[in-house]
């Protein structure tokens, strides 16, 4: 079973209600079993909403509203979908601060990204499960 970023497989629950849909995930995940998700959907946050990003140990919306709460709930949940489904793999969308694998946005909403794990990512990848982005899918 694989677990996804419902975003890469053209769910509109980005903050601004678009998608990420990549065609590379959708042809990969052909013929396989997977369940998608979103986390800041699964931990309560609305579609559309303010982006956020990681500053310091918080995630925080464009407006300073700390929503780190929202965003510990959406991976705790994902973790427990990964653990009751046997997920072998977990492709996420990259720079969320939510799914980011590999960067996210540095804290200060002027687009710099630096290298760094979203808490969704983090969190299942702490408890073992294999996590890549989709641009590391081959």
């Amino acid at each position: 079973m694989i677990l996804v970023s419902s975003c890469l497989i053209g769910e509109p629950c980005r903050y601004n209600a678009k998608d990420n849909l990549n065609v590379k995930v959708v042809e990969f995940l052909k013929n396989k079993d997977y369940i998608q998700v979103c986390p800041e959907v699964l931990g309560g946050l609305e579609t559309p909403r303010l982006p956020c990003e990681i500053k310091g140990n918080s995630v925080v919306n464009a407006q300073g509203e700390n929503l780190t709460a929202a965003f510990n709930l959406g991976a705790e949940k994902c973790l427990g979908l990964a653990k009751d489904n046997h997920v072998s793999l977990c492709i996420l969308k990259e720079s969320s601060p939510s799914c980011g694998v590999n960067s996210i946005y540095d804290g200060t909403f002027s687009k710099c990204k630096i290298k760094g794990m979203g808490y969704t990512a983090r969190l299942l990848k702490e408890n073992g499960f294999s996590v890549i982005s989709e641009k590391d899918l081959k």
